[in-house]
């Protein structure tokens, strides 16, 4: 299988580098530093049993990649319509495009530039954390990835790819319910990103914290309510379930990624998570007033960091 991984960072060269590991032809685009990177001494993924190199081709565009069977889309929401628009190219009448981002709307605007015929939906637990250019940490063992056709049919083509990811060592299932998937993730990442991101404190002392398991649960609470609205099957009844999720398998120092972009200065993507909530409640005529305000919290630090904390 040709596969090309677009916003190939941590998360992207760990999934990327496990497929090349299995025989695929894999191209990430990435930076330039991590592109130079691999491309000279390929990608080192380090697990907690060793490291592997895998073969794989990186990009600073996709030009000249050609036609993919596989097109994963891993940039940050935001660029989304940009990024698959400066790809188009490695799109074919038999291409599968299928979005592993954070946060909810992706699969649609995939569908308005490729066409919704060529895209199905996906959400993964793997972790990545990039060490360096040319080298990942991964953590893919007891990780769920989950993927689906957006109306819910078991096609031939999603569950040659879930079987593709499972020979590769990830442990992936083919759902007939991927919608309400992508909710629960959304709502995992609902539940910390931006209360952690507010507060500075990582998930340790996060959770330490009854005020803010309070204003989290309320955030999950406003999302439920939506889905349900919506018609979307959850994997979960209540929102302590969703809150205790965020943190299964994670270290007292972690910080979400929305967390370490406002750290770092970067824009986050808050749009597409807490903001994704306001969105879809207006549409059913749901109140989100606490999503509302973790939206206008986090998107006062990045103007803060924007025009003053990052110019100096």
């Amino acid at each position: 299988m040709k596969v090309c991984v677009l916003g190939a960072g941590s998360l992207g060269s760990t999934i990327g580098g496990a497929l090349a590991l299995d025989g695929h032809e894999v191209h990430l685009v990435a930076r330039a530093a991590h592109v130079n990177a691999m491309n000279e001494k390929g990608l080192t993924i380090v697990t907690p049993t060793g490291e592997e190199v895998a073969q794989v081709v990186g990009h600073e565009t996709p030009d000249g990649i050609g036609v993919c069977d596989l097109i994963i889309v891993l940039c940050k929401a935001f660029d989304t319509e940009k990024t698959m628009k400066d790809a188009i190219g490695l799109v074919g009448p038999d291409t599968v495009v299928m979005s592993l981002q954070n946060g909810l709307g992706a699969e649609d605007v995939l569908s308005e530039i490729v066409g919704a015929e060529h895209v199905i939906g996906g959400k993964t637990y793997i972790g990545g954390m990039l060490l360096e250019p040319g080298r990942v940490k991964g953590t893919i063992p007891g990780k769920e990835t989950l993927i689906g056709e957006l109306d819910g049919a078991i096609t031939p083509r999603v569950q040659a790819i879930g079987d593709a990811f499972n020979h590769a060592g990830m442990m992936t299932t083919v759902s007939d319910n991927i919608m309400g998937v992508i909710w629960d993730k959304l709502l995992i990442n609902v539940s910390t990103g931006a209360v952690c991101a507010i507060t500075g404190l990582p998930y340790g002392w996060v959770y330490q914290i009854p005020e803010i398991k309070e204003v989290a649960l309320a955030a999950v609470r406003e999302g439920m309510a939506i889905a349900g609205a919506a018609g979307v099957p959850l994997r979960f009844d209540t929102p302590e379930q969703s809150w205790e999720l965020a943190r299964e398998g994670l270290g007292f120092d972690f910080k979400p990624s929305l967390q370490q972009s406002l750290e770092s200065g970067r824009r986050t993507e808050i749009d597409f998570i807490a903001g994704a909530v306001v969105r879809e409640g207006k549409k059913y005529g749901i109140p989100t007033p606490v999503n509302s305000t973790l939206v206008a919290m986090v998107k006062g630090r990045e103007k803060y960091n924007e025009e003053y904390a990052f110019k100096k």
